[in-house]
């Protein structure tokens, strides 16, 4: 078994929490009650709104699985695991920016599962970019 602070095994594991986040993304419309929220709105705004987290949920998993299944590839220093590392941390990276611009605390401030949902994202879109950036600054 790998070392469990080895950038690769700090790869796999981001891999497998994308993952998990990405399956997750199948039951949040209603974790987050989405359907009665929706149920006022046009019929192509709620399909839309299913659609699209459909596929946020299926791009977390992909981008996922490049970790979990090819960390060493994406450690190999070739221009393609290179690339792959650069557009995972900008990804990332910009997704912890929205955490913090795009969310304000009256989303969340006062609603205690709220305020604990952004803790933990905050925590977890800081680990994923940061893993990312480590792995992409390694292969530079």
């Amino acid at each position: 078994m790998t070392e469990p602070f080895t950038l690769e095994a700090q790869l796999h594991l981001v891999g497998a929490a994308l993952v998990a986040m990405g399956l997750f993304h199948a039951v949040l419309p209603r974790a987050i009650g989405w359907p009665a929220d929706l149920r006022g709105t046009a019929l192509l705004t709620r399909q839309v709104s299913y659609a699209h987290v459909f596929f946020i949920g299926l791009g977390c998993t992909l981008l996922g699985l490049l970790p979990l299944c090819l960390a060493p590839d994406l450690l190999a220093g070739t221009r393609l695991g290179t690339a792959l590392l650069a557009g995972q941390t900008l990804f990332w990276g910009l997704r912890w920016l929205f955490e913090f611009a795009v969310f304000p605390p009256k989303l969340w401030r006062g609603d205690p599962l709220r305020t604990a949902a952004h803790l933990a994202l905050s925590v977890l879109w800081t680990w994923v970019t940061a893993v990312f950036a480590t792995a992409l600054w390694r292969v530079l």
